[in-house]
């Protein structure tokens, strides 16, 4: 299936790939379906969530371990039964902002997949997390 997309043009993508969100992005409730795509120059732990709906709409998402070592978010009760039994997989999305280092992610309100089941959701966790937390580390200054 050939898709158009913000960032890579058209490209072509197998059906299976595609991603249905059971519960939508959170201020895109028109948008399920999406696709992972990767680029080869860029480092594993980012990603972009292309909507297979609307060539403009996509995501970037990021890896919560690059961002912080112990990221281990307790789902709501609410995530098995939308993505069903399984492995998931938890990405975080990111705000890129100018400059790139001064980006950040939204640590409390990660997006949820079984990838199994092709299902995702984002979920806003009970626990104390940022919704702007940077995505890289500062490093300490010298004395």
């Amino acid at each position: 299936m050939k898709l158009n997309t913000r960032d890579f043009g058209e490209i072509e993508i197998d059906e299976k790939e595609i991603i249905t969100f059971a519960s939508p992005v959170f201020g895109f409730e028109a948008y399920h379906k999406f696709v992972f795509l990767y680029h080869e120059e860029i480092s594993e732990h980012f990603i972009w969530l292309q909507s297979v709906e609307e060539p403009g709409l996509c995501f970037i998402l990021v890896d919560p371990h690059l961002v912080m070592e112990h990221y281990e978010p307790k789902l709501p009760e609410e995530a098995e039964r939308l993505l069903g039994d399984g492995e998931y997989m938890c990405w975080l999305m990111a705000s890129v902002r100018e400059p790139f280092e001064e980006s950040t992610v939204n640590l409390k309100s990660p997006v949820v997949v079984n990838i199994k089941g092709h299902l995702a959701a984002q979920f806003v966790l009970q626990e104390e997390f940022p919704i702007r937390y940077p995505l890289f580390r500062k490093e300490e200054e010298e004395c």
